[in-house]
């Protein structure tokens, strides 16, 4: 019989256990042999749950236990959950995993250490939740050089963005709704700031172009300081405003990769991706464009992708699954962002604002000016060519001699 061990009892741990052992029989007959859940660690105590003979404390249980093949580590963070998968990895235990920050941050050398120890590390929920783009990207996808890859890969910040366009609410309520729901989090800064997408692109960046990609290599800004009036005057130019990771290739073995709100067209699927919905555009040279969408986190959906990599790893136990990516310690790997190119949405206020736009012109040449109901004498509002970043960014230090800048939101 094949015996898995679950690390961390949580939201996303204990949807594994349930969907796993709703689903034992057939998971069985996918792998070919019975299949069981023997431990369940964490350090709390569960009084009259259903699994709590299956409980222990000390992760050291599993670690020493022969009987047991694969692991999923659903604990989060990268400092005890890194240890804890190094040590399984090293015993030939196969570890999966939902935890993005420790891929993003460790993935090459864990997989490396997978690799030498003739077992695997795979990480679909990581990405996504039950979305499958992991897989895809390593396989179905393989043959393809990926172009790009852009994606709404947090459903708090979509949710609130959503609240804002279609419920015209404010920034600060909707995110209040967001908590009350269970959307957000006491302390939301990882989502409406951005870092949680951050970590995601990373990962799907380091899997399509074979090097690891560093979070702290990767621009991210949130959105926080979206406001209903750059919601509207992006509604009225036929765009909605979405939080987006991107990566793609920049040239000479370099990477390009950002996250931050964008002005999407409504000719995009990824502009009617709404509510708590993520979805991933993949651009390859032979299949074109592709879109995985569904939710991107919860419990069960979540556990969808870890109960998945389990069996996974079940059925290939003691063969290594061909996917790795290259360590880089090349801080320029990931280009500067600023000297990329973009198209930006600019937001200005001045005592007399439509008297700047002869200025403006001349500065960026042919632009799009945007207008909404009702707006006021001292705002205007302009979409600029597509321009090297930091040449828009140099234009706009000189404008705001004479203004004052309000907003400014890159273009999809």
């Amino acid at each position: 019989m094949s015996k898995v061990g679950i690390i961390g009892y949580g939201v996303v741990g204990s949807g594994t256990v349930e969907l796993f052992e709703k689903n034992k029989e057939s998971i069985s007959k996918k792998v070919g042999r019975d299949c069981d859940i023997k431990y369940i660690c964490d350090l709390r105590d569960f009084p009259g749950d259903p699994f709590e003979d299956k409980l222990v404390k000390d992760f050291n249980v599993i670690l020493n236990d022969e009987e047991i093949e694969v692991v999923a580590e659903v604990v989060g963070g990268a400092t005890f959950a890194y240890e804890y998968t190094k040590k399984l990895l090293e015993r030939g235990k196969s570890v999966v995993t939902s935890n993005k920050e420790l891929v993003a941050t460790h993935g090459a050398e864990l997989l490396s250490i997978a690799r030498a120890h003739n077992c695997n590390y795979l990480f679909e929920a990581s990405v996504g939740g039950g979305i499958p783009i992991i897989r895809p990207l390593n396989k179905c996808l393989a043959g393809n050089e990926i172009e790009q890859i852009s994606g709404i890969l947090n459903g708090t910040t979509n949710f609130i963005l959503s609240k804002m366009i279609k419920d015209q609410m404010d920034f600060e309520s909707a995110l209040k709704m967001a908590q009350e729901l269970g959307y957000a989090e006491k302390d939301p800064t990882a989502d409406v700031e951005g870092h949680d997408a951050c970590r995601k692109i990373c990962i799907l960046g380091s899997l399509a172009y074979g090097k690891q990609i560093y979070p702290e290599t990767v621009h991210c800004s949130g959105i926080s300081r979206i406001t209903l009036d750059d919601v509207e005057y992006a509604e009225n130019a036929g765009y909605a405003i979405k939080l987006i990771g991107s990566v793609k290739p920049a040239g000479e073995g370099h990477v390009s990769a950002i996250v931050c709100p964008r002005l999407v067209s409504k000719s995009n699927l990824l502009a009617s991706v709404d509510d708590v919905y993520n979805a991933i555009s993949v651009t390859g040279d032979g299949v074109g464009d592709v879109l995985f969408y569904g939710q991107g986190a919860g419990k069960l959906p979540t556990a969808s992708a870890v109960v998945g990599d389990i069996i996974d790893c079940l059925k290939h136990h003691n063969r290594v699954l061909a996917m790795s990516w290259e360590d880089s310690h090349d801080k320029s790997y990931v280009v500067d962002y600023k000297t990329q190119e973009t198209s930006m949405y600019v937001r200005i206020k001045a005592e007399d604002a439509d008297a700047l736009k002869p200025a403006i012109s001349e500065m960026f040449g042919k632009l799009m000016y945007i207008e909404r109901a009702g707006r006021p004498e001292n705002e205007l509002a302009f979409i600029t060519p597509n321009m090297v970043e930091a040449d828009i960014d140099t234009n706009l230090t000189i404008l705001s001699h004479s203004c004052e800048i309000a907003s400014k939101i890159r273009l999809l």
